[in-house]
């Protein structure tokens, strides 16, 4: 049995969302309110008629602001733009919630400073959504990659979500793959290498950017990151290479539905237990620190 699946013998957290796009309708309201570990209690978001159609399916309340939604939960799930998550999660852990924080955490490194500051400060839970950290085939992949004393890596991530569709947001649009799809390349690279300690980028993240990174160890990563090319589906590979045979990871392989569950409890296991995890607010400030120096900012 695994520990998804293990009778859950607590009462359900009770979880406000806060953002009603795609991805909220997608994976947060479902996820959330699929239980039993959860309960979805209401969703806020600018457009009222929206945060409407993502609650109704699932009998949660609609909040009228955002002060609205604290009352009725415990915890917060944020599925909106970086720059809104930053200013809402801080309100959010100020008033005691435990929060489900999208990645990045913010559009800059002093936001994501000023965030995990507000999560100290007020000693909430937090846990970051990085949907491959949470399926058994990553978790197999990091424990394998622990015995491969790799000196070096490739990694690619490579997607036309910008090109139109529904996530070609304004954010997304604006700043590119280094936001985007970042957190997960570097989250990966770190925890099958060990530490990055220096990022060097090159180009142009809303076409293609290019990151070297150096780790602790002296081992070196290269990652290739794009949105905005024709693929026939997405690409997400890491290979690995040292003394031992090659070892590669392809996420794009994946079925998160399979990650889901686990996230979710893993969740309210951390909530209940007053306890954050590894993915907690200060792993998502070491990635956007990681991304601000690709930047060179």
């Amino acid at each position: 049995m695994t520990g998804a699946s293990l009778p859950w013998n607590h009462s359900p957290v009770k979880v406000g969302l806060v953002g009603a796009g795609p991805w909220a309708r997608a994976v947060h309201a479902r996820v959330l309110a699929a239980g039993p570990e959860t309960q979805l209690t209401a969703v806020w978001a600018r457009r009222s008629e929206a945060a409407r159609e993502t609650a109704a399916p699932y009998g949660a309340e609609v909040a009228a602001r955002f002060e609205d939604l604290l009352d009725t939960c415990e915890a917060v799930a944020f599925a909106v733009p970086p720059s809104v998550q930053a200013e809402l999660a801080c309100r959010a852990a100020e008033a005691g919630k435990a929060l489900l924080l999208e990645k990045p955490l913010a559009l800059d490194l002093p936001s994501a400073q000023r965030l995990a500051d507000a999560v100290d400060a007020a000693g909430v839970v937090s846990q970051l959504v990085l949907t491959s950290r949470y399926h058994p085939s990553t978790r197999q992949f990091l424990a394998a990659a622990q015995s491969v004393g790799a000196v070096g890596a490739r990694a690619c991530m490579l997607t036309g979500a910008f090109l139109g569709g529904e996530f070609a947001t304004p954010w997304r649009l604006e700043h590119g793959a280094l936001l985007d799809l970042g957190p997960h390349v570097l989250d990966l690279l770190d925890a099958a290498m060990g530490p990055i300690v220096r990022v060097r980028g090159a180009g142009d993240p809303r076409r293609w950017i290019e990151l070297t990174c150096e780790h602790a160890s002296g081992a070196v990563s290269q990652a290739s990151m794009s949105g905005s090319v024709t693929v026939e589906q997405g690409i997400m590979r890491i290979e690995l290479f040292g003394p031992q045979p090659e070892l590669v990871y392809d996420g794009a392989a994946l079925d998160h539905e399979e990650s889901w569950p686990v996230l979710r409890r893993e969740f309210a296991t951390n909530v209940r237990t007053g306890k954050s995890g590894e993915l907690d607010v200060h792993r998502g400030l070491h990635l956007q620190n990681l991304m601000a120096q690709a930047l060179g900012i």
